[in-house]
């Protein structure tokens, strides 16, 4: 097993004596907690790209801007926006709604956006999708901005978590109700630096 911080990763090597070691992250400890793969680099990457290719077909002349939600979605939005072949801009909001593996529903806007709304076609870049309590007011909050279209492109969405009703215009993956880190998901700021997505492992 090796240590890379606090983060524990097993590592799995065909043979010792080949020249090529294939390195296999089956499971991993952040933290106190163990986690399996649940959706790997590849099936990642073919999300984003079959996202990507239907945003570009939608807002082709209309300049949208997106806006990613801040710390989870930076590694889906950097993915996203290399893949948007048309023109557009992109910013950036952090909203706050989680401390260890629950989300605490107590939500907060820490950091605010600087551009004009009025008139412009949003497209909100988030990682996930649960309660969706957070996302639901960040949503009535920008109504207020006078903006010509809002869509949401969410990379993981918990359906069986889910208390509202908004709509996830471009959705990557749904996920089962488990707690996830990796991809820019974090378990108290681990993890995120992961290429692919792990699910808590149940006691």
């Amino acid at each position: 097993m090796l240590t890379f911080g606090s983060i524990y990763v097993s590592l799995l090597v065909p043979d010792k004596n080949s020249d090529i070691f294939e390195f296999i992250m089956a499971t991993i400890k952040v933290k106190d907690k163990d986690f399996e793969i649940s959706i790997d680099a590849s099936a990642i990457a073919t999300a984003v790209q079959k996202m990507a290719i239907e945003i570009n077909r939608d807002y082709e002349g209309r300049n949208p801007l997106f806006i990613a939600i801040l710390n989870g979605s930076f590694v889906f939005a950097a993915d996203l926006i290399r893949k948007i072949t048309i023109p557009c801009q992109i910013s950036f909001v952090k909203l706050s709604s989680y401390s260890g593996t629950a989300s605490t529903e107590n939500i907060k806007e820490l950091i605010g956006l600087n551009e004009d709304l009025k008139g412009r076609h949003l497209i909100i870049v988030e990682d996930i999708v649960d309660t969706g309590l957070t996302l639901d007011k960040f949503l009535q909050d920008l109504e207020k901005f006078e903006p010509e279209s809002i869509k949401l492109a969410c990379f993981t969405f918990k359906k069986e978590a889910f208390k509202k009703s908004f709509r996830i215009d471009y959705l990557g993956i749904t996920i089962p109700n488990d707690f996830v880190v990796g991809y820019g998901l974090d378990y108290d700021g681990y993890g995120r630096n992961l290429p692919d997505i792990y699910k808590i492992v149940k006691s």
